[in-house]
């Protein structure tokens, strides 16, 4: 079945799963504010939601604004972080960061994404979670989940990199439903549809799944 279905059927078939199974979709990163929220998805490249979480609140004990942050010195943002990935890079961003929004933007996070680009450490995925997430944008960020899940459903095709798998996407989700899609996909990438071993006998797509259906026999994949 997986197979036969055009694409926009399998598209609308995966988003009426998900509409149905899991209603509700959100980031599992803790924030508060724009700000809060940008600090923590810097820090969450590379590295667990889980650990990030554990970082953030002496982090934002110590620096609870923009302002304080863009004074900081590297040394002591270094310390509160140390224990995420790539701590010397993401200290840097996070002063730049803070330093371009105080300079700039009045310390106001701004929402457009090709601002948001601008800042140091705010790559297009952040820029796409920053403004879906904190400002309800119709925006769809592509991280490894996201390119990965995508492309064995069958919602992508040889999508090279994620802006390939962004706009294979956005050709098909409606706008309404981008910004939870994102959710959606990662959340399911990172519970279901891992990396290494995909859970394909709890996988409630499996009727529409291309990987399930090119593997289910050669693989063992029942159910």
């Amino acid at each position: 079945m997986a197979e036969k279905m055009t694409k926009a059927n399998r598209f609308k078939s995966v988003i009426a799963w998900f509409e149905q199974n899991v209603p509700v979709a959100e980031t599992e990163l803790h924030y508060k504010t724009p700000y809060e929220l940008i600090v923590a998805v810097i820090l969450s490249a590379q590295c667990t939601d889980k650990r990030v979480n554990i970082i953030t609140p002496p982090f934002f004990e110590r620096f609870p604004d923009v302002r304080s942050l863009s004074k900081a010195g590297e040394e002591e943002v270094f310390e509160l972080i140390r224990s995420c990935s790539y701590p010397n890079n993401k200290t840097k961003h996070l002063i730049g960061m803070a330093r371009m929004l105080e300079g700039d933007f009045n310390g106001i996070v701004p929402s457009d994404i090709e601002t948001l680009q601008k800042l140091p450490g705010v790559g297009r995925k952040t820029a796409n979670v920053i403004a879906s997430v904190a400002f309800d944008l119709p925006a769809m960020a592509v991280d490894t989940h996201v390119h990965r899940v995508s492309a064995r459903i069958g919602l992508t095709f040889r999508a090279k990199n994620p802006l390939e798998t962004e706009r294979q996407l956005v050709r098909f989700i409606p706008e309404n439903r981008l910004a939870i899609a994102h959710h959606w996909l990662i959340l399911h990438g990172r519970y279901i549809c891992q990396a290494r071993k995909p859970k394909c006998t709890d996988c409630g797509l499996k009727p529409w799944c291309r990987y399930y259906s090119a593997n289910r026999t050669d693989k063992g994949l029942e159910g």
